[in-house]
């Protein structure tokens, strides 16, 4: 089985990006994130007939996200349960090889020190929560999406100039490392990468055409499917379409 993640960057301006993409890649799973649409304007009727099945969870111009699977999904929850919050962040389900899947996108926190960054870390902590009992009744987990933090120093174009900075803190770091401490891993490293692998660029200052980038967009699986796991690539070739997300898909490949 193959599983990706792909920030879109608003699902109705790529929608045909999307859809190609999957033309090329037919993987089993695709968590989008930002789609940026009500429930209403979700295009499943275009998934569809690309051979796509869809469960989506969205909100006007911001956030949203989305699982787009070639077979059904069951057990399908929305958003981190016990936690109130009005965006629309997370989205889980069940494929039918057994894997609990979980598509988020954790919120960006603008800057250390604001508001935005105080709501990032109660969500992370109940994130953690949640994805602990998860991981207790479903022993094949993933979780994926547009993580918005880096691991480490070999995750920033310029970890100097961008040390303490939004994305590259230690407090948001302590929540990557306490996910892992849960029994996850970084499928991304499981594997020899080439340096200076990252999946966003910023539109500015032709980022991506000089590799200035971040790794923010992971993929982790639990200690069952580590062993499982045969390959983990970021695809960078939709970064080079007219008009791209600033994001690029990370694809994990499983021997399930």
């Amino acid at each position: 089985m193959k599983f990706a993640t792909w920030n879109v960057n608003s699902l109705s301006v790529r929608l045909p990006q999307v859809i190609d993409w999957l033309a090329a890649n037919p993987v089993d799973v695709l968590a989008l994130q930002e789609t940026k649409l009500t429930d209403d304007k979700f295009p499943a009727a275009a998934l569809a007939e690309a051979g796509y099945q869809a469960q989506w969870f969205g909100q006007k111009t911001y956030n949203g996200v989305a699982l787009l699977t070639r077979a059904p999904v069951t057990d399908v929850v929305r958003n981190i349960p016990g936690f109130d919050d009005e965006l629309a962040r997370v989205i889980t389900g069940t494929t039918a090889d057994g894997v609990r899947v979980i598509g988020a996108y954790f919120p960006n926190g603008q800057a250390p020190g604001t508001e935005k960054f105080e709501y990032k870390m109660y969500w992370l902590r109940a994130l953690r929560d949640w994805v602990k009992a998860e991981m207790a009744q479903h022993p094949k987990l993933v979780l994926m999406g547009d993580y918005n933090i880096t691991f480490d120093d070999a995750d920033v174009w310029d970890p100097v100039l961008l040390k303490d900075t939004i994305h590259c803190t230690e407090e948001e770091r302590y929540h990557l490392r306490a996910l892992i401490a849960l029994g996850l891993h970084d499928a991304h490293r499981l594997f020899p990468q080439p340096e200076k692998s990252f999946s966003w660029w910023d539109y500015r200052d032709f980022g991506f055409r000089r590799n200035r980038g971040l790794r923010i967009d992971h993929i982790l699986v639990s200690e069952a499917l580590k062993a499982q796991a045969s390959a983990c690539l970021i695809d960078k070739l939709p970064r080079k379409n007219e008009r791209p997300s600033d994001h690029t898909p990370v694809v994990l490949t499983l021997a399930v």
